[in-house]
Parts: structure tokens; C-alpha cells; sequence
């Protein structure tokens, strides 16, 4: 019997966890998101938002301010498609139901509290738990403000009303670089998660 149990468990197919599909854009989305902030540092010390405080030079990426913005430029095209494409089949495939819903404060506050404590399980790598959910929700959120408020400082002038929501040009400037920094501050969690959790990086990579 054991031995049947056994030959039918290695011929049985291994679950995908993760399809290739995100497994291809969360690899792209962080490369653009990468470029994009190294550029952005370089851009941002060329006119800096808050006086007296600049990023340094060792973590920019383009040298100066016009190569600065050509990777900038050319990474955005690629979060922006890639981004795109991430949420459509999100969507068409049902995946953002199943798998960040349903979501309340009551269960990321409970959920947060047993990570705190080192209780919180992980057996099942393919269940988001409540703060993976509203981490993941909070990071689409932030990088379609830092998208939204790019666009009002590139095109100020052609779009007027989103420069008007963002508060102005020098504040959507502001707007900018606060989203930069909870996109940094997410990516820091991120990767600690990661090495806490090594699993979750090779399905990343296989699938499963």
C-alpha cells in the first residue's frame, strides 16, 4: 500500500504556484522599478526637492542629469507596458480576487502581529496571508502615484488637471519623491521577507 501511495504521489503533477506570466513581469516590474529609481536619485540631486539633502552619487544610475533621464525615460515605457499587462491578466484571470480578497484592517492588524511574534505560518506558499495582501495592494497603489505624478512633472503643461490634482508642479515633485521612498522602504521589507522565507524566492523563479 505504501509503496502504491508512493508511485502514485511522484507520477501525480507538481501544482504551479505561480504561472509564468507573473513570474515574468514581477522580474521585469523590478527591474524597471530598479532603473527607475537609480535614475531618478540622479535627477533628483541635479535639482533637489528638499534643500541639503541629496542622494549619493554611488547608488545613481546615467552619471548626469541627461543620461539620468534617458534611463529614466526608456525604464518608465517598460513599468508602464509591463505594468499594464500585470493588471490586465490580474483581472481577466480572476487572480486579484482570489488571491488579495477578501482583506479587512481586523485581519492585517492580526495577521501583523503574529509575524511580529514569529508565529505567522508560511506551509502554503501559494495563500497570501492578510499583510502580504495589503502589502502587494499598497505597492500597485504606490507605483500608479508615482506614475501619476511623473506624468505632471513630464508633462506639466499638456495635462493641467492632473498637475492641479497633484497640487502643482513642486508638489507633485514632493508627491514624487515620498512615493519613491515607500517604494524603497517596501523593497527593504521585501527582500528581509525573502531571506526569511527563501521559499517564496524560488517559486519566484520555478513556479512552484
Amino acid at each position: 500500500m505504501n509503496t502504491t501511495h508512493q508511485t502514485s504521489s511522484l507520477s501525480s503533477p507538481t501544482r504551479t504556484i505561480q504561472p509564468a506570466w507573473v513570474r515574468l513581469t514581477h522580474w521585469l516590474n523590478a527591474l524597471a522599478v530598479i532603473l527607475m529609481m537609480m535614475s531618478g536619485w540622479q535627477i533628483y540631486d541635479a535639482s533637489p526637492v528638499f534643500k541639503g539633502f541629496t542622494i549619493p552619487k554611488s547608488i545613481t544610475l546615467g552619471g548626469w542629469l541627461g543620461g539620468a533621464l534617458q534611463w529614466h525615460f526608456a525604464a518608465m515605457w517598460l513599468l508602464f507596458f509591463n505594468g499594464l499587462f500585470y493588471l490586465t491578466m490580474n483581472l481577466v484571470t480572476g487572480r486579484i480576487k482570489t488571491k488579495f480578497f477578501p482583506l479587512s484592517p481586523r485581519s492585517i492588524l492580526r495577521d501583523l502581529g503574529e509575524a511580529l511574534r514569529g508565529h505567522l505560518s508560511h506551509a502554503d506558499p501559494s495563500k497570501y496571508n492578510a499583510v502580504q495582501k495589503f502589502a502587494y495592494l499598497f505597492v500597485t497603489l504606490d507605483i500608479a502615484v508615482l506614475v501619476l505624478s511623473g506624468l505632471a512633472i513630464w508633462k506639466s503643461v499638456q495635462f493641467p488637471l492632473l498637475r492641479g490634482l497633484m497640487g502643482g508642479y513642486d508638489f507633485a515633485r514632493v508627491v514624487h519623491f515620498c512615493a519613491m521612498s515607500l517604494l524603497a522602504a517596501f523593497i527593504v521589507v521585501h527582500l528581509v521577507m525573502v531571506a526569511l522565507v527563501p521559499r517564496s524566492f524560488l517559486t519566484m523563479i520555478r513556479g512552484r
